[in-house]
């Protein structure tokens, strides 16, 4: 009897078992809880490097399976645009999107990993791409941060952006003697040539350049390309776009990530977020293109901008004060000196290639649009 009710006990027992592991195995996992980060930009909010981080945010949260979210700010909600990297290294914000020439104040290399004058060296986008990805850029600029900045950051350059133009006027800009003199917004390494170039320089953040223009207190300016300029309102004040120019051949933004939170995150959320901004460089450079083009043919048609190009005196005035500031900061700070003789020695061999293998556009732009 008594083995009996043994048994009977022992098999209830299974049984509850088995059918508490049944209950278990039907019912949905609990759903993990998102990391969320506070994603701080450089941007206003209607500025189309606002909308690229928020592409990236995008692209992290639908490659994570919502196990990470950004909720991304404009500049100024959080903290100015000035000062996204030391929020960064705080820990105040979890990451940001800036533009790394804005940590010139900071060490004077930081203006070499983008917008350099020059390129330099004849460098342009699509060199400078392979010199950060290719050629160790990437690599050099983390020991910036990292080693002379002391900074608790790891960067990832993207969203590219080439070629700005000279800038917005409120004259007619056809001389080297008419630029000189002129009350000026540059940022950067382009301040410093600008200087050495004779301009009047002020540095002003990107909601606070067309208040200038309008005041009269600048005479011109440059922000960045036609797509991202016309977002700010320049063309209602300033009717002369003059183009091109050597002072920002080559561009990219930085997302900065906080160290701590960066090495919070499992290996393939790192790999989600380096690719989600890598993914980014062909994407936001196929879009610009097109906008850029058409904002230009818009600017002509719709707003009497008066698009002129620049006077090959004012780029070779540029090329030459280039290559004295560079220089002579490179005398200066070791590390600068470092990086910038690491792009030159890229430079004299891609540089040299390209020139080699590329057909001449202007010929065949003539040859297809400049026919009778």
């Amino acid at each position: 009897m008594r083995r009996g009710v043994s048994t009977a006990v022992a098999l209830l027992g299974m049984a509850a078992v088995v059918g508490l592991a049944m209950v278990l195995v039907g019912r949905p996992a609990m759903a993990q809880r998102p990391i969320v980060w506070k994603v701080g930009g450089g941007w206003p909010a209607a500025n189309p490097f606002h909308h690229s981080v928020i592409e990236i945010g995008k692209q992290v949260e639908a490659m994570s399976g919502g196990r990470l979210k950004w909720e991304i700010y404009p500049a100024g909600a959080l903290v100015p645009a000035f000062e996204v990297l030391d929020a960064v290294h705080r820990g105040v914000l979890d990451a940001g999107h800036t533009w790394p020439g804005y940590w010139l104040g900071k060490h004077p290399a930081a203006g070499l990993f983008t917008g350099t004058p020059g390129g330099p060296f004849g460098i342009d986008q699509e060199a400078y791409n392979a010199w950060i990805y290719a050629g160790g850029g990437l690599e050099l600029y983390n020991e910036l941060l990292q080693k002379e900045l002391k900074m608790n950051v790891v960067a990832i350059l993207t969203t590219p952006f080439a070629n700005e133009p000279l800038g917005w006027f409120r004259k007619p800009v056809t001389s080297l003697k008419d630029f000189r003199g002129l009350k000026f917004r540059t940022p950067g390494w382009p301040a410093e040539v600008g200087k050495e170039l004779g301009l009047s320089v002020v540095t002003l953040p990107a909601g606070d350049i067309l208040p200038a223009l309008e005041r009269g207190t600048i005479d011109g300016a440059e922000f960045s390309v036609p797509a991202v300029d016309k977002t700010l309102g320049f063309h209602n004040v300033a009717k002369y776009y003059v183009m091109p120019s050597f002072h920002q051949p080559a561009n990219y933004m930085d997302l900065l990530i906080n160290q701590k939170r960066w090495d919070e995150l499992p290996a393939d959320l790192k790999a989600i977020v380096r690719n989600a901004a890598l993914a980014e460089i062909p994407r936001f450079a196929a879009w610009l293109l097109d906008a850029d083009s058409k904002v230009i043919q818009e600017l002509r048609e719709q707003h009497r901008v008066n698009v002129v190009r620049t006077p090959d005196e004012i780029l070779q005035a540029q090329l030459n004060a280039s290559t004295k500031v560079l220089e002579e900061q490179a005398k200066r700070n070791p590390f600068l000196a470092k990086v910038l003789e690491h792009q030159r020695e890229f430079a004299r061999r891609v540089v040299d290639y390209q020139r080699k293998i590329r057909p001449p556009l202007e010929m065949a732009a003539k040859h297809y649009w400049d026919r009778p």
